[in-house]
């Protein structure tokens, strides 16, 4: 993992802003495609982009870091950036199954149950308190 004081490296911040850029139009765009060609009752678009996501960090993260050590200037534009503001799914998704690699098998579980849990719980909270504003 890398330092405090590489992480605000001038490079990997421009490699972030640059990733995210084009994470957030690429989830737009791809969300727009999926919803004109499915949209039954079922948010497709946002299922398909975590789930591929997830995928993407997964398979990256390990092509990048294990098998090509590739500079983190790139590591922090991809994984960070675009995938970051592609889905966090794919971010939570990664840290579980590290967990789970790590045998933390209860810090996985319950990691996976109250992210979710909470989760639902704050949008909840936060659609209330909207209607209420």
């Amino acid at each position: 993992m890398e330092g405090v004081g590489e992480v605000y490296n001038i490079y990997n911040i421009i490699s972030i802003m640059i990733g995210g850029a084009l994470g957030a139009l690429t989830r737009y765009e791809l969300g727009v495609w999926i919803s004109s060609k499915w949209n039954q009752g079922f948010p497709y678009h946002t299922f398909i982009i975590n789930i591929t996501g997830a995928f993407l960090l997964g398979f990256i993260n390990i092509l990048l870091i294990e098998r090509y050590n590739v500079s983190p200037v790139w590591r922090m534009g991809i994984g960070v950036g675009f995938l970051g503001a592609y889905t966090t799914f794919s971010t939570f998704s990664y840290e579980i199954i590290k967990l789970i690699e790590e045998g933390s098998y209860s810090t996985a579980s319950f990691y996976a149950f109250a992210s979710v849990l909470v989760g639902l719980v704050f949008v909840a909270i936060g659609m209330s308190f909207a209607r209420l504003v």
